[in-house]
């Protein structure tokens, strides 16, 4: 890491803060502080396009870091945006209203937007080392490896959202459990894809020397998918909504997809 790029991703930092900062003005506005969801992708594309401003790295890995990110962070903002849309403000931020009454105007501020903005630039490193990288001058291994992880991350959370959208849409389906395409293999398809692309895009940046410490970027996701925010949130409110949830998780792969478990009874 070096002190010029140190420099860079420290007002990047500063970017993404006062970026969740306007972010939190329009949330106080509308009384609605799930709008965070919503623009979570959008602060991605904001730090690559502001860091390839300001460095002098391989114009081709700067194309190739903008364009996945881009098209990545666009994507999952209008698919939440849509999800969202009239649907009044998320449960996980009601809770926290009702525990902090007057105060939550202010406390949503740093415990909600200031967070996601330090999050949001923790998991970026990755993508900004390699847009601040020059060297190699040329495309390597590792990016043609980490460009495929990449697609087929993007693939599978892009198909499995549009699943499960479809599957809502349909008023025959209230109150059952989504367990037909990717949904059949694993529980949460959408996290496993989103994990993917961020292991890859970590993969074009360890094309560059000296890059290894990215790894903080894909092990940062991951682990706040799998272990906050994601599939144990989801694991622990889901059956409780719908009863059919438990025999679905006896039967498919938590996260990673494999094949779904026979039936008990045939299993004896």
């Amino acid at each position: 890491m070096t002190t010029g790029f140190l420099a860079i991703s420290l007002g990047n930092l500063l970017a993404a803060l006062l970026f969740m900062t306007g972010v939190w003005l329009l949330s106080l506005k509308k009384h609605n502080a799930s709008i965070v969801d919503s623009f979570w992708g959008l602060g991605f594309v904001f730090v690559a396009w502001l860091t390839a401003s300001s460095g002098a790295g391989f114009v081709g890995r700067q194309t190739l870091i903008l364009a996945l990110v881009s098209l990545w962070g666009l994507r999952l903002s209008l698919h939440i945006t849509w999800r969202n849309w009239g649907q009044g403000e998320d449960r996980r931020y009601q809770v926290w209203r009702q525990k902090y009454g007057q105060s939550f105007w202010w406390q949503s501020l740093w415990r909600v937007f200031w967070l996601q903005g330090v999050l949001l630039w923790l998991i970026a490193l990755a993508p900004q080392a390699a847009l601040l990288s020059p060297e190699p001058a040329h495309f390597t291994w590792a990016d043609r490896l980490g460009t495929l992880i990449w697609l087929l991350g993007f693939s599978f959370e892009a198909v499995a959202d549009w699943q499960l959208a479809r599957f809502k849409a349909d008023p025959a389906h209230r109150g059952q459990v989504m367990d037909r395409g990717l949904w059949r293999y694993s529980r949460h398809p959408n996290y496993f894809g989103e994990t993917l692309v961020w292991w890859g895009l970590f993969l074009i940046a360890l094309s560059a020397p000296g890059n290894w410490w990215t790894v903080v970027s894909p092990i940062t996701i991951t682990f706040l998918l799998l272990k906050v925010s994601g599939v144990t949130l989801l694991e622990k409110e889901l059956p409780e909504r719908r009863p059919a949830y438990r025999a679905y998780q006896e039967r498919t792969s938590a996260f990673f997809p494999w094949f779904p478990k026979p039936p008990a009874e045939e299993r004896r």
